[in-house]
């Protein structure tokens, strides 16, 4: 079991060349790891943004946002915190997670992504691309991980110092949400 504390937003398109041009600035520091193009499986749960499941790289996810943290505001920056918690399972047998046979059951939804991290010492911060049936999404996010009496203060610590040289469009609360609430978006 893994506990983490997330801030992410969604938009609708590509992501805007600025906002491209920003994340890959030396200015912003932290390791910067080259496009990771994925395809990942949720499972749909109409009315549930609080609860994912995935089939990730081979491995089942599940992620239980814990608690709501409210808003953090910055200069151009306003987004809700959250507190998930996840766990995973990885079973090296060949016949284990067969996604083929699992997506024949339930609402299960393809969400292509192409994302790229800063990799800081308490938090991964990550832009993707993200297209769920043929609808094209740009996600920004913070990732901390680590001491649950630390993780507020390392995802404040690590946003204060990105946002120091943000200079895109206002980022809105009402815009920062999960994958679960995303596929709500999209699939109904």
């Amino acid at each position: 079991m893994l506990t983490t504390m997330e801030l992410r937003w969604f938009y609708r398109g590509t992501i805007p060349e600025e906002i491209k041009q920003w994340f890959g600035a030396d200015s912003l520091l932290g390791h910067l790891t080259p496009p990771e193009e994925r395809e990942d499986l949720y499972l749909y749960a109409a009315g549930c943004d609080y609860l994912g499941i995935k089939f990730r790289q081979n491995k089942l996810e599940i992620k239980w946002r814990q608690e709501e943290l409210g808003v953090l505001r910055a200069d151009k920056v306003e987004g809700k915190a959250e507190k998930w918690v996840k766990w995973s399972c990885k079973d090296p047998t060949p016949e284990s997670f067969l996604v083929a046979s699992v997506a024949e059951k339930g609402e299960w939804v393809s969400v292509k992504k192409v994302r790229s991290q800063r990799l800081y010492e308490t938090c991964a911060v990550e832009i993707a691309q993200v297209n769920i049936r043929d609808n094209d999404w740009w996600s920004l996010g913070f990732e901390t991980l680590g001491e649950d009496e630390h993780l507020m203060d390392n995802l404040k610590a690590v946003a204060s110092q990105v946002f120091q040289t943000y200079h895109g469009s206002l980022l809105q609360a009402q815009d920062s949400f999960a994958y679960p609430k995303l596929l709500a978006l999209v699939v109904e």
